[in-house]
């Protein structure tokens, strides 16, 4: 007879699991803001004279440093950043004079449509492609899949992404080119369609404007399929080399001794112990194109936080770059917080 543990011995193990999660994260976040801080103030370009510029006079100068804080201890500096960072006040751009969180705000969806449906695509081939590998070693799928990663991983971004502009956007004319929209759709867009996510897909499909939808659609699949293309080289890898430890288990030849269905042994069986590590993997195959599509963006003309983060990099928009920064980490974060709750979800026995 098992006796279970009493409601309040699970209660307080879930509420020090919670705190733990919690403590973490704080942490975490302070050493985000710490690194980003000290990023802001080691690189070589002086805030106060890249606001004021370098006419500026000397009461200019120091009246600017002290409405910045810059004449506080450099920890009190710190401080006043991680409050105005947690208030949501990640400074003003000096490219533009705008608060950096609304440039941001505006950037960001962009970048996070192009990488969830990059990923979306990762998953769908890459998940198949792994269990199609794992299941015939030494075959030519095996070697195919094996073969077409290798290329993912080899193949530098930007020149996949220029090959197939030229391809599929300049000879055959099968996608659309660079931005998210067509300029007559795109001059269109702020009139005819609300924006309620930033995610223009979204946002067309919820005002009705198949036409705008279809296309967002011819230009936003070739840089998602680039990178979904990455994404499922590194995905296929790790599944294979998953679902090739699980069937090597003794459980699963027990299965096969009981005459269970292959497809049965390996999509039922197998698949529910591979997705516990694999949950992992794709949420860090999304975070990584949540924070590595600068390349992409850049090449596709693609409005989102990779673009802006670099663009501000190139004017010395330290606080743009910074703030973006900070999000991209904060994005980071929770993505790896989702992924940690998700697997104990799946797995009973880490939680």
């Amino acid at each position: 007879m098992t006796i279970s543990p009493p409601a309040s011995s699970k209660l307080g193990g879930r509420l020090r699991g919670l705190g733990s999660v919690l403590l973490s994260l704080a942490v975490t976040l302070f050493g985000l803001l710490l690194v980003t801080f000290i990023i802001g103030r080691v690189v070589p370009i002086d805030p106060v004279l890249a606001i004021v510029g370098d006419r500026a006079t000397e009461a200019q100068i120091e009246a600017t440093r002290v409405a910045l804080g810059l004449d506080q201890p450099m920890w009190h500096q710190f401080f006043i950043y991680a409050g105005n960072a947690l208030q949501g006040d990640l400074g003003q751009s000096i490219r533009t004079g705008e608060p950096v969180i609304e440039a941001v705000a505006r950037a960001f969806p962009a970048t996070l449509e192009l990488a969830t449906l990059a990923t979306i695509m990762g998953v769908l081939a890459g998940v198949p492609a792994g269990v199609l590998a794992a299941t015939r070693p030494g075959s030519l799928a095996d070697h195919l899949v094996r073969l077409v990663g290798l290329m993912g991983y080899s193949m530098p971004v930007f020149w996949l992404g220029l090959i197939g502009l030229l391809l599929f956007y300049g000879v055959l004319d099968w996608v659309g080119g660079p931005g998210r929209l067509d300029a007559a759709y795109d001059m269109m867009y702020d009139f005819e369609v609300t924006p309620v996510t930033g995610m223009i897909l979204i946002d067309t499909a919820l005002a009705g404007r198949w036409d705008m939808f279809t296309n967002a659609i011819s230009h936003i699949i070739l840089p998602a399929g680039l990178l979904g293309y990455v994404s499922m080289a590194y995905i296929s890898r790790m599944t294979r080399s998953f679902m090739m430890n699980e069937l090597s288990q003794e459980y699963i030849t027990t299965a096969r001794v009981k005459g269970m269905p292959e497809w049965r042994v390996i999509w039922v069986h197998a698949m529910k112990n591979v997705a516990v590590p694999l949950i992992t993997v794709v949420a860090l195959s999304y975070a990584y194109l949540l924070e590595g599509s600068v390349l992409t963006e850049t090449i596709f003309a693609w409005p989102g936080l990779g673009s802006y983060i670099t663009d501000a990099l190139l004017v010395n928009d330290m606080p743009a770059v910074l703030g973006g920064t900070v999000v991209v980490g904060v994005a980071f974060v929770l993505l790896n917080l989702f992924s940690d709750l998700l697997y104990k979800l799946v797995d009973p026995r880490a939680r």
